[in-house]
């Protein structure tokens, strides 16, 4: 009984949240992250530049194991049309939770499924909206204090400690840490790289 995979799975990311979901499903499969620019282009809105770099991530690593399926992925936090990536210290990391406090914003993932030698491409762009509570002052001192905002987009992790920041979650929790597996189940089932071994 277990998760049959027809062909190598490949995780294109260096993201420990991303690997930690998918080992959650019991799946055996390789990480190779993948050294994609990550630059915004001019007039590109959040989803198709969460779209464009998951492919991006992915096709890099697909060239190299066309056999494989290769998995990339990428999340952003947008709010008031404006992104928010990983913060650079702690003063950016306190500006961010600041938009943040009390607000709803908007977390995109997207995520491309590749195997080349299949010409098999699937990808997907999920959407979450997250509410804060009113962040107090001496909680975003406490919080930029930790190691926890500083390679996460927002400069906040839905599986940490900024947890009590989040009054309300409208969409996929799996979503908001890095990786919808709901989707990503059904999108390497569709492909025909997953089968439920019964």
């Amino acid at each position: 009984m277990g998760l049959i995979l027809s062909h190598p799975l490949i995780l294109a990311s260096a993201s420990p949240r991303r690997e930690e979901l998918l080992r959650l499903l019991g799946l055996d499969f390789q990480v190779i992250p993948s050294r994609a620019d990550e630059t915004f282009l001019i007039s590109e809105k959040p989803g198709e530049h969460v779209l464009r770099l998951a492919e991006n991530k992915a096709y890099t690593i697909a060239q190299a194991h066309p056999q494989a399926w290769v998995l990339g992925a990428d999340t952003i936090v947008v709010i008031d049309g404006e992104v928010l990536g990983k913060p650079a210290d702690s003063s950016a990391a306190g500006r961010m939770l600041e938009k943040l406090s009390g607000r709803t914003h908007e977390v995109f993932t997207g995520f491309a499924l590749l195997r080349l030698s299949g010409h098999v491409a699937i990808k997907e762009e999920v959407r979450a909206a997250v509410t804060f509570r009113n962040i107090s002052e001496d909680e975003k001192l406490w919080y930029i204090k930790s190691p926890e905002p500083y390679d996460k987009a927002g400069a906040y992790a839905v599986q940490g400690l900024g947890a009590f920041f989040i009054k309300e979650i409208q969409g996929s929790y799996t979503n908001v840490m890095g990786l919808p597996l709901c989707e990503v189940v059904d999108a390497l089932k569709k492909a025909g790289a997953l089968r439920f071994d019964i």
